[in-house]
């Protein structure tokens, strides 16, 4: 589907009917705009808490808080590469 839509002095855009449809978009939803090359891709944003479960933590690794893990993960990063 290819639908356009004019830029504003402001740099706004409205998302067209066809396009908000299609995404399933409403007011107050996020959209992600992601560069490919010399265009952008317009993608409805996740539902972070839908997500909840989706990724494997090592039973070691549960329960952490989040401060520690943030700690651990610059520390990390920080470290030389070999």
């Amino acid at each position: 589907m290819d639908v356009a839509a004019t830029l504003t002095s402001k740099g706004q855009i409205t998302v067209p009917k066809p396009v908000r449809e299609a995404l399933g978009l409403r007011p107050g939803d996020q959209v992600l705009f992601r560069l490919e090359d010399n265009r952008a891709v317009v993608a409805r944003t996740s539902d972070f808490l839908g997500l909840a479960g989706s990724v494997m933590v090592p039973k070691a690794k549960r329960g952490a808080a989040w401060s520690e893990v943030r700690t651990r993960t610059r520390k990390q990063r920080l470290q030389p590469r070999s």
